[in-house]
């Protein structure tokens, strides 16, 4: 076994070893791959590092400390600016894990740390959802970010082969999922659809916009979706081939010196 492969079993034995509630292992079990390759991407820490997971679920969170070495862990999820919400993670009913999950608005608020504050910052499943301003998000990452801090940003990709296939044969919307929250369901309250599913080039741009330095950008095919025939089709047409996967995998580095575009014209109506 590769030192690599070894790294992700270890991540997806121990996600599966926390305690979760039954709509929380459901979640687990879809997203696997997800978050074992998310968490493959963020760099090790130590002791002095900080780091803050965006929209943090508490499955990926614990790893940050118990796995990748962190001192300090910080969680933030959507809600009232200056609450925050003490979590704790359990294997077998015992506490192996806690951390402070601070609410705020990604869009609207300045995030509550000082400059510079952390080492990394996870920003997973989340600029999809967003309905007003991606950019003030990446902005505020990038301030609380120390100089060469990295960024690790997952979304999906709306020009994955399943997006092409829905358009070429008109079976469905392109975006990877387009569907509304159920207005009778727990979650009609506090989730968001998905506003903008964004191009690789376009994420890119968005990312370099914000005074990033790209370190990768990468995808990943999900579900089991049968790609042959857009694949070959692609090939014979001289269409870009790479970039292709249903999800997308960013990494990148605050970089001090960078321009920042505040409003890119790709994104943001003049």
């Amino acid at each position: 076994m590769s030192r690599r492969a070894g790294r992700a079993g270890e991540f997806e034995t121990f996600l599966r070893s926390l305690d979760l509630p039954e709509d929380g292992l459901g979640y687990l079990e879809e997203s696997m791959s997800r978050l074992v390759q998310t968490l493959m991407l963020v760099p090790p820490g130590t002791k002095s590092d900080a780091v803050l997971e965006l929209g943090a679920y508490m499955q990926m969170t614990p790893a940050l400390a118990c796995l990748l070495d962190y001192g300090e862990v910080r969680g933030a999820y959507f809600g009232p600016i200056g609450q925050t919400d003490s979590k704790v993670s359990t294997v077998d009913g015992r506490e192996i894990f806690r951390c402070e999950v601070d609410l705020f608005d990604v869009e609207r608020d300045r995030f509550p740390y000082e400059d510079g504050r952390f080492r990394t910052v996870l920003a997973c499943e989340i600029i999809e959802h967003l309905v007003l301003d991606p950019m003030q998000m990446l902005l505020e990452i990038r301030r609380v970010l120390r100089p060469g801090g990295t960024l690790v940003l997952t979304t999906p990709n709306v020009t994955s082969l399943t997006s092409v296939s829905r358009i070429l044969t008109q079976s469905g919307n392109p975006q990877v999922y387009s569907q509304y929250p159920n207005p009778e369901g727990e979650g009609r309250e506090s989730e968001t659809p998905h506003v903008r599913e964004y191009a690789p080039q376009e994420l890119r741009a968005a990312v370099e916009s914000a005074g990033f330095e790209i370190i990768s950008l990468e995808t990943s095919r999900a579900g089991s979706f049968d790609a042959e025939e857009i694949e070959v089709l692609l090939k014979a047409n001289g269409f870009p081939e790479d970039l292709r996967g249903e999800q997308m995998y960013c990494t990148a580095i605050a970089a001090p010196d960078r321009p920042v575009t505040r409003y890119p014209s790709f994104l943001y109506d003049a």
